[in-house]
Parts: structure tokens; sequence; C-alpha cells
């Protein structure tokens, strides 16, 4: 009676387990459907169980700082992380977290380059990082090295050459280990030919040490081929009439010239010659030479192709306003941004109102937006003032239109205000700088001055 009450019991568990639809199915006629039953409860078997692995591996993700908000996405493109042991991921993060990797790295190395929790890839590179002759090891030389490697299956040794190799041409300890954070591509390239780039800036007159702050400074200058980069484009210069030491001093100055594709720096020349500005807007421009003016023309462009603009509309702007290539490329980037994320304009803006780049950032565009957006709230805008509006008013206009109606704004704006405090152009004194010097008069000269009036009357 004992074996037939467990018997019951452990019948009545087995069929808990599974929903009802698969425990009893009225519907079966013969004994042919029970293959399929059993392929049913097979594969009902298998999702609970990798159900189950990917709860575990989130959670022990979420104990190591993982976002819970960019699980889903990883485990979603990630479906080999469930073939893992648990054990050997929560060993692969513990050797992560051992590199000083912080927890935005330890985010982004995982989100981009999963593979890295395998635990045989780590120990691996563990011994090397660890025996790597650099002085001191970054975590972020870590971090690029580690998903670089992962992604184009590279092995310690390409990376021990490839420190051996930067070091035989000349690099300082502190250089090499800049290339391999910013440009770990370097590990792919042939000693043969890296040997062949760094020949090629010493025949243009770059010396050791200056080819070692460039590397220092600009470590990409070492994935540009020599035939395919270097060679056309110094071409290039000396046809625009550039001399070599020309050419050679702005490239020391700064590295980034060597960005350019064959043809740019002439278009961007091409834009100079035809700028219609102020005379003094000109001069500002040009006053480090038409060589350098023509690179921060095509840093700009860069950098508002960037942001969305296409090549012939990023000309466009920088063509109706040149004072933009006054302002430094942080002022230009900090209004760009204010642009489309407190303004929530579309970039595309700019190609009609290509003022807003050309005047000052704080004393012109918060103030003033600072007015609109404060009216906005309150309703006391009856229409709906656009970027145009906003920029090409003149001070006066603006303050008559916006600001004196409502006093409030006067604190906002500043500009104009009766509160405003004018500060003398000149310090406390100064008049008596230009005072006329008193002399004392004698007897004699008053004697003189007497006979002198007498005759003229």
């Amino acid at each position: 009676m004992a074996i037939r009450v467990l018997t019951r019991s452990a019948f009545h568990r087995f069929f808990t387990v599974f929903p009802k639809n698969l425990a009893c199915n009225k519907k079966v006629r013969s004994f042919s459907g029970s293959y399929d039953t059993a392929s049913k409860i097979t594969s009902e078997f298998t999702g609970n169980s990798e159900y189950r692995q990917q709860v575990l591996l989130a959670n022990l993700l979420q104990r190591y700082g993982f976002p819970t908000c960019q699980l889903h996405e990883l485990l979603g493109k990630s479906q080999f992380l469930l073939n893992f042991n648990l054990l050997d991921v929560e060993k692969s993060l513990g050797i992560l977290l051992a590199f000083k990797l912080s927890q935005n790295s330890l985010v982004s190395i995982i989100s981009s380059c999963p593979g890295v929790l395998e635990l045989g890839f780590l120990r691996k590179w563990e011994m090397v990082f660890s025996e790597l002759d650099l002085g001191s090891v970054s975590p972020l030389l870590i971090q690029n090295v580690l998903e670089h490697s992962r992604r184009f299956q590279l092995e310690p040794a390409d990376l021990c050459n490839s420190v051996r190799v930067l070091k035989a041409v000349g690099f300082h300890y502190g250089t090499v280990s800049r290339v391999l954070e910013e440009f770990p591509r370097v590990i792919m390239i042939e000693p043969d030919e890296l040997h062949r780039r760094i020949e090629f800036l010493k025949g243009i007159g770059i010396r050791s040490d200056e080819i070692d702050k460039l590397c220092y400074s600009f470590p990409g200058i070492l994935g540009y081929s020599v035939e395919g980069r270097f060679v056309p484009l110094f071409n290039e210069f000396k046809e625009l009439g550039f001399k070599a030491d020309d050419i050679r001093r702005e490239v020391i100055k700064d590295p980034r010239i060597l960005t350019m594709e064959v043809g740019e720096l002439s278009r961007c020349l091409e834009l100079m010659r035809g700028l219609k500005c102020r005379l003094a807007i000109k001069e500002k421009i040009l006053c480090k030479g038409i060589f350098r003016a023509g690179t921060e023309v095509k840093l700009r462009v860069n950098c508002l192709h960037r942001h969305g603009l296409t090549l012939r509309d990023a000309f466009k702007v920088l063509q109706r306003e040149p004072r933009s290539i006054i302002y430094e490329l942080g002022d230009i980037e900090k209004k760009i941004d204010f642009l489309i994320n407190r303004m929530e304009c579309n970039i595309y803006c700019l190609v009609e109102v290509p003022e807003y780049l050309g005047v000052n950032f704080e004393k012109q565009i918060v103030p003033r937006y600072s007015v609109i957006e404060y009216l906005r709230s309150k309703g006391a805008l009856g229409f709906e003032v656009g970027l145009k509006g906003l920029i090409k008013s003149s001070r006066l206009r603006f303050y008559n239109l916006y600001v004196k109606p409502y006093p409030e704004c006067e604190k906002i704006f500043g500009r104009f205000s009766t509160q405003a405090k004018i500060e003398p152009q000149h310090p406390v004194g100064l008049w008596k700088l230009f005072k006329p010097q008193n002399y004392p008069q004698s007897k004699e000269d008053l004697r003189s001055i007497k006979l002198f009036m007498e005759s003229l009357v």
C-alpha cells in the first residue's frame, strides 16, 4: 500500500511539471502520436533550460554592475554566451576587474565584444599583459587590445612583435602605450610596412624625436600607407606651391593635415579665395598663413559632416558665414550641441541660417534663447520664433520686441537692462595722466603778456 502511494505522488509530480495540453491530450487516437508528444516535451525541457540559463547569466552580469536596460539586447545578439559555464563567466569577470577596468569600460567591452568572456581567451592574455615591457599597462590599452584581438583573431605573439617593432623605430614607452591605446590596429601592420611609413616621414625632413611626438599626439598616422596616402597628398601640396619646409612645419604643428583626402586642400583653398567678408575677418583667418587657414576650413567641414551635413552643405555654410572659421572647434561643437539638444532644431537649419555659427555663444545665443523659452512657457508669444528671427535680429530690435515689454526678462537678457552694471573702460584716476601740466608764471611773463595785449589795442 505504501508503494502505491509513493508511485502516485511521483506520477503526480511528473505531470505537474508540464502544461496540461502536453500531459493529457484527449484527441490522441492512436499510439502513433507518442513520438510527437515526446519531441514536444523535449523542446519544452530545452526551452526551460535556456530560459533558466538566461536568467542566471543576467543575474550574474547585474551583480557585476551591468545595466538592466542593456541585458536583453546583449543576450539577444549573443546566444553563444548561454553555452558558457557560469563559473567560467564569473572567473572571466574577475579577471577583467583585476585589469582595473572602470565600470563603464567593463560594460563597454562586454557590449561591443561579448566573446571576451571566454575564460581561456582571458587567461592567455592575462599572462601577456603581466609580462609586457611597457613600464605600466593602462586599462584603456587592455580594453582596446582585447576587443581588437578577439574581433580579428589575433594572438599574444602578434602584440609582442608589434611592441618590439615600435621600440625598434625609436618610440618611447609612453608613445608605444599611446599608440596601442588609440590605434590597436597597428598590431596587424607588417613590420616592413611600418618601417616604410616611418622612413617616408624621415625623408621629408621630420626628425626621429618629432616623429615620436607626432605619433603620440596622433597615433592614427601609422595607419596611412605610403602609396595610397602619403605620396599623392604631398604631391598635391607641392603642386599648390607649398615648399617642403612649409609642409614639414605644418605637419609637425598639426598632424591632422595627413587625414585629408587628395583634392580636399585644393577645395578648401578655393573656398578661401572666394570668401566675401570684411577685411578684418579675412586677416584673422589668414593670420597664420594660407596653408593653416585651409587646414582650419577642413577641420570645420569634417565637424559639420560628422553631425549630419553633406560635404557640399558644409562648404556652403562656411562660405556664407566666414566668421565660423575664426571660432575654435570646441565653440562650434558647443553651438551645434545646443542647437540639436536644447533648441531641438535640425542640423540642416544651419544651411538656412549659417549666421548661427558666427555669433557669440554666451553673449547672444544663450540669452536670446533663454528669453524666448521663458516667454513660450508663459504663453506670451503669439507666434513661433524660429532660428532666423532669433539670430538675425539686431540687439536693439530683439530687446524692443521681446525684452522691453516684459520687465522680468530684463535680468534674463542682461543687455540694455537698466540694472546691468556698466564697468568703466579705464581705471579710476587715469584722467589725471591726460591733464596738462601747469607751469608757474613769473613776473616777467606777466609783464610780457601785458605789453603784448596793449600792442594789439
